[in-house]
Order: structure tokens, then sequence, then C-alpha cells
């Protein structure tokens, strides 16, 4: 028996000493830290939609009640589709702002551009909330916008349309999220072979066919990178409406954070979450197919 348990280890012992096996063993440690603090709670979440909650007490009968006023409720409903909507618009105004700033360090960055990217980073050192309560101070009926149209004679009177709407969170979460696009946006203008321009220039192409031809394509992963680093974490944002959004500006990640909270109601909470995420992975995968699409188009 000793011999025949030592063959039989020996295929396991022998990957264990394999450049692979080794691999695996490094990372295994963090790979199970991250699966029972990502995909436990996601599994917990998942259970509790399909349970029912009574006053204070879970009934753990399987129902599907959850989804269906998650998914047909009125006031649901027009949260999700404000949430994708403001979610979708933030990414596409974060990348299209972002895209310019990213393509100046990298090509005229020069010796600097470490430098660059540091003086981009370093007003996200502050926190996520001061930095959200800046752009109240700015949107304010009092704040420095106002006061500053007002002395340039712009307007007569303060505007009220500048705060506590879906415009004013797109704003704060662009800002908010600026940087996140930036650092995909200059990694993949990095990788760009500067030949392939220094060729088409040489061919006659002018600098906007180059940039289409060319950069854009070549490009796309970042800017797919970047739409989806800023459009998946927004839908889930329910600090920025509630600070600057007020009842115009409503997400369905405030409806979620009050089931969980003062409704106490987590089954539909969960059911919320659950609904939430699958839609916007099918948003998602939908815009990358999109862009690679696109991207074929290009070349």
């Amino acid at each position: 028996m000793p011999v025949e348990r030592a063959v039989r280890e020996v295929p396991v012992l022998r990957f264990l000493r394999s450049e692979t096996g080794k691999g695996w063993l490094t990372i295994s440690p963090p790979l199970l830290y991250a699966m029972l603090l990502l995909i436990g709670p996601i599994i917990v979440i998942v259970a509790n939609s399909f349970w029912s909650q009574d006053y204070l007490t879970i009934d753990r009968t399987f129902t599907l009640e959850n989804y269906k006023a998650a998914l047909t409720e009125p006031i649901y409903r027009d949260l999700l589709m404000r949430s994708l909507f403001v979610s979708v618009t933030v990414a596409f105004v974060t990348v299209i702002l972002a895209y310019p700033v990213a393509w100046f360090v990298s090509f005229y960055g020069g010796r600097y551009k470490g430098l660059w990217l540091f003086i981009i980073t370093v007003p996200f050192w502050s926190g996520y909330l001061l930095r959200i309560l800046s752009w109240k101070v700015i949107l304010g009926y009092k704040g420095v916008l106002n006061t500053g149209l007002l002395s340039l004679g712009i307007i007569s009177e303060p505007l009220s349309s500048l705060i506590y709407n879906v415009n004013a969170v797109i704003i704060t979460l662009a800002h908010s999220w600026a940087a996140f696009a930036i650092l995909p946006l200059f990694v993949s203008l990095e990788k760009l072979d500067r030949s392939l321009l220094e060729a088409a220039a040489d061919l006659g192409d002018g600098p906007l066919r180059r940039f289409f031809r060319i950069t854009l394509p070549l490009t796309m992963p970042g800017i797919i990178a970047a739409l989806m680093i800023v459009m998946i974490p927004t839908v889930g944002d329910y600090v920025t409406p509630k600070l600057v959004g007020g009842k115009d500006g409503v997400m369905i990640a405030n409806a979620i954070q009050v089931q969980f909270g003062k409704a106490s109601n987590w089954p539909l909470g969960a059911a919320l979450a659950v609904s939430t995420m699958v839609i916007v992975s099918m948003v998602a995968g939908t815009i990358v197919l999109l862009f690679a699409g696109l991207k074929r188009l290009l070349k």
C-alpha cells in the first residue's frame, strides 16, 4: 500500500515542482482570499433575493416575487433606466474628455510623463466625499459658478438648475472617475507603434486620417477598458446622487441602500442588486461588441 500510494502521488508532486505548479501555489492564497471576499457575498445576495421578508424574520421559502417587483414596479424600472443613462453618459463623457489628456501626455510628455501623471492624480488623493462636496460648492445656488456668472453679467440671478438634478450627478461623477479613465488610455497610447504613424504621414495621410485609421483602432482596447472602468461602478454609486442629485437625481443604488437600511427588506434589496448587476453586464457586453465591430470597420 505505501508503494502504491507513493506511485499515485508522483504526478501530483511532479506538478507541484513544475513552474506551473509553483505559479498556482503562489497565487492560491490571494485567489482563495478573493473568492471568499468577492464570490461569497454575491452568493449570499443571490440567495437572499429568492427569500422573503416578514417584518424582522426571513422566510427562506423559494419565491420570485422580489424579482417581479424589481422588474415590474414603475419606480424601480424608472430608477434603473435613469441609472443606466447616467452611467453610460458619464462613461462616454469621461472617456471623450480623458482621451486628449492621455494623448497629450503620451505624445508630448517627453521625459516628464511620470510628472504629468502625478499631477493628474494629485486631486484624487483627497477623499471621495470631499470631491463631491466641492462640486456642491461650485454648482450651488450661491456657489462659485453662479457667483462668477453674476459678476460677469451673463445672468441676472443665480441659476437653480445647476444642482440637485441628473446633470449635476453626471458632472460630479465624470470628474470623480476622470483619472481612472486617463490611465488605461495612456497605457494604450504608449503601446502604439509610432512608426505606423510616420509611415502613414510619409504616404500622405493627414493628422485626422491618421487618427481614425491608426490611432483610434489600435487604442480601442484602452477605450473599452476605460468605458468599463467608469460605467460599471457609477451604476452602484449612491453617495453622489444623494448629495448633489436631489429627488431628480436619485438612482437605483439609492433604492437598494434604502431596502438594506431603513426598510430592512434585504430580499427585495438583493433582488434589485442582482437585477441591476445582470442588466449592467448585458449593457456592458453590448458596448464591448459594438466597439469591437467599430474597430473592425475602421480597419
